[in-house]
C-alpha cells in the first residue's frame, strides 16, 4: 500500500504518532501539491495514480465481496482520482458503471489523462438512473474536490441527494463533495461518506462543524511524498492525539499531600442554580486537584454537598468572595449557574479581581461580552452561541468559520480559548490552533461544559500551563464521553462521565 495510509477515525486513535497530526487549509495543500511536482519532479499524474490506488486499496480492504462499482466523476482532479480507481477496480475483474457530470471534451490535464486511460478499456459512461444505484454495492464520490467555493446545485446536487438517499456505502475521494475543505460548513449539499480517503494533507474541515456528520472514517495517504515536501509548507492547525498528549500527565509523588496538588475555587450557581457548580466541583476533585470549595447562594449548601462531602462550600447572600478564599485558589471557575442578576455581577466582579487563573464559562461569558477586557490568565470556554456574542456575531456564522472565529476570540480576549463543539478547537498566543478529533453526539446535554471547566481549572491548579490544560483537558473530556457512551449516545448525562475522568488522568 502507498505512503503512510493511517485510521484516524474520532474516538479511536490505535496509532501513536510521534508528534501532533498536521492539519492544513486549501491553499496550503494546493501548496504541498506544487512543491511536490516542481521541486521534487512526481509528475501529477503519478500523484492521481497513487491517490487513485489508495482509495482502491481501502475499498477492496473494507469491501472484499463487493462486486458491483459505481464511480461518480465530476471535472477536476477529484474526477481523474475517479477514473483511476474505475480502471483499477475494472482490471480487477469487478463490474465498474461510471457516471460523469461533466463532458470528457472539457476535461483538462491529468484529469483528461486518467479519463483517456480508463476510456482505453473501451468503456463509456452511462446515465444516472435509480435502477444504477440500487444495483450497486458501494458507490465512489468523485465528483467534487476541495476547490469547490459555490453552492452544489442542479444535476449535481439531484446526484448528491440521491446517493445519500441510496442506502448504499460510499467512499469519498480526497473529501466528501459538497463539503467544505476550510470551515466543514455544507455548501448547498454534501454527500454524507461512509468513509473519506484523505490524500497529500488533512484537510481541517474533515474534523470540525459539519464535517464530523459527513466524512464517515477518515484514513490519510499521503502518497509517499518526501519529508522534504512538509518542511516548506507550515500547517494551519494540529489534530490532538490522545496517545501523544497523554504523555504530558504528570506522575503524582508518593510524598504528595492535597495541599501541593492545587486549590479550585468554583464560583456560579444564582439562585436556584446549584447543579451546573456542583458537577464542575466534582469533576475538578475527579480530575486530581488537591481542594475544592464552592462558593455560590447559601441555600444550595444542601445540593452541592449531598453526595459529595469531599466538597467545601461557602455561602454568599450578596455574590461578594471572600479574599481570604481568592488569595488561596491556584485556579478558579467563574460562570456555571450565572445569571444577570446583582448577585451574579458581584460574583464575577469578585472573580475579576483575582490574580488567580480562571476558566470562564457559561453565565459569565455573557457578562464578559458587555465588558472590555483582555487576560492572559484566564481560558474562555464559549460554545458557538457564546462565542457570537462575543464577537457580536450570529451563531451560524461561528460554526461555519471556526478557525478564523477561535483566533478572533484570541486576539480579542487574550488567553487560552476553547471552542466547544464538534471538533472543539483550543487556541494560545503562541500555539497553533490544536482540534480535538474525540467526542459524541450523546454529549450534547446538560452540564458538560460544566464538568470541562472543572476539568481544565484542576488542571491548571495542580500546575500544567494554561495551554496544556486545556488541550489535556478537552481530550480527558471528549474521551471520558467516548467511554461513557458505548452504552449509548441518547440518555448519556454528564455525571457519567466522572468515572472515565478518572480513569484517563491516571493514564
Amino acid at each position: 500500500m502507498s505512503g503512510h495510509f493511517v485510521n484516524i477515525a474520532s474516538g479511536n486513535s490505535a496509532h501513536i504518532n510521534p508528534a501532533p497530526i498536521k492539519l492544513y487549509n486549501t491553499e496550503a495543500v494546493r501548496h504541498l501539491d506544487s512543491i511536490a511536482i516542481n521541486a521534487f519532479k512526481i509528475t501529477g499524474y503519478e500523484l492521481m495514480k497513487r491517490a487513485g490506488q489508495a482509495a482502491f486499496d481501502h475499498l477492496q480492504d473494507t469491501y472484499p465481496l463487493a462486486r458491483q462499482i459505481l464511480v461518480c466523476c465530476g471535472g477536476g482532479n477529484n474526477a481523474g482520482d475517479g477514473y483511476v480507481i474505475a480502471k483499477l477496480a475494472q482490471l480487477a475483474g469487478l463490474e465498474v458503471k461510471v457516471i460523469s457530470l461533466v463532458d470528457a471534451a472539457k476535461l483538462k490535464g491529468d484529469a483528461k489523462t486518467a479519463w483517456k486511460d480508463w476510456h482505453s478499456l473501451t468503456h463509456q459512461s452511462v446515465e444516472y438512473s435509480d435502477t444504477l444505484l440500487q444495483k450497486t454495492d458501494v458507490i465512489i464520490d468523485a465528483l467534487l474536490g476541495t476547490g469547490l467555493q459555490r453552492p452544489v446545485e442542479g444535476e449535481w446536487a439531484a446526484l448528491v441527494n440521491a446517493i445519500n438517499q441510496s442506502g448504499k456505502p460510499v467512499i469519498a475521494v480526497d473529501i466528501p463533495s459538497g463539503l467544505s475543505a476550510d470551515t466543514g460548513s455544507v455548501l448547498g449539499c454534501a454527500i454524507k461518506a461512509t468513509s473519506t480517503v484523505s490524500f497529500i494533507g488533512l484537510k481541517q474541515g474533515l474534523f470540525t462543524n459539519l464535517g464530523v456528520d459527513h466524512c464517515g472514517e477518515i484514513l490519510f495517504d499521503n502518497l509517499s511524498l518526501p519529508a522534504g515536501v512538509y518542511s516548506r509548507q507550515p500547517e494551519q492547525a494540529q489534530l490532538l492525539d490522545w496517545q501523544y498528549i497523554k504523555q504530558l500527565i504528570k506522575p503524582r509523588k508518593a510524598s504528595a499531600h492535597k495541599h501541593q496538588l492545587g486549590y479550585v475555587l468554583i464560583l456560579g450557581g444564582d439562585e436556584g442554580m446549584p447543579g451546573a457548580i456542583r458537577m464542575a466541583a466534582e469533576a475538578a476533585l475527579r480530575s486530581g486537584a488537591g481542594l475544592v470549595s464552592v462558593v455560590s447562594h447559601p441555600q444550595h449548601a444542601a445540593s452541592v454537598l449531598a453526595g459529595r462531602p469531599e466538597l467545601m462550600f461557602h455561602p454568599s447572600d450578596d455574590g461578594h468572595v471572600a479574599a481570604e478564599l481568592l488569595s488561596k485558589a491556584r485556579a478558579i471557575v467563574i460562570g456555571p449557574g450565572l445569571t444577570d442578576s446583582v448577585w451574579s455581577h458581584n460574583l464575577m466582579a469578585s472573580a475579576v479581581q483575582s490574580p488567580a487563573p480562571k476558566v470562564v464559562d457559561a453565565g459569565a461569558l455573557r457578562l464578559l461580552s458587555e465588558e472590555d477586557g483582555q487576560q492572559e490568565n484566564w481560558v474562555l470556554t464559549p460554545h458557538a452561541g457564546e462565542a457570537a456574542a462575543l464577537l457580536s456575531d450570529s451563531s451560524n456564522n461561528i460554526q461555519n468559520s471556526r478557525f478564523t472565529s477561535v483566533e478572533l476570540l484570541q486576539l480579542q480576549f487574550g488567553g487560552t480559548i476553547v471552542l466547544k463543539g464538534a471538533g472543539t478547537l483550543v487556541k494560545s498566543a503562541d500555539e497553533l490552533i490544536q482540534l480535538c478529533p474525540y467526542g459524541n453526539a450523546g454529549m450534547a446535554s446538560a452540564g458538560m461544559g460544566d464538568v470541562l471547566s472543572g476539568i481544565i481549572a484542576s488542571l491548571i491548579a495542580q500546575g500544567y500551563s494554561l495551554p496544556v490544560a486545556s488541550q489535556l483537558g478537552v481530550c480527558v473530556h471528549a474521551m471520558a464521553g467516548d467511554r461513557a457512551a458505548q452504552a449509548g449516545q441518547v440518555g448519556l448525562l454528564a455525571s457519567d462521565l466522572f468515572g472515565h475522568v478518572r480513569e484517563l488522568v491516571n493514564a
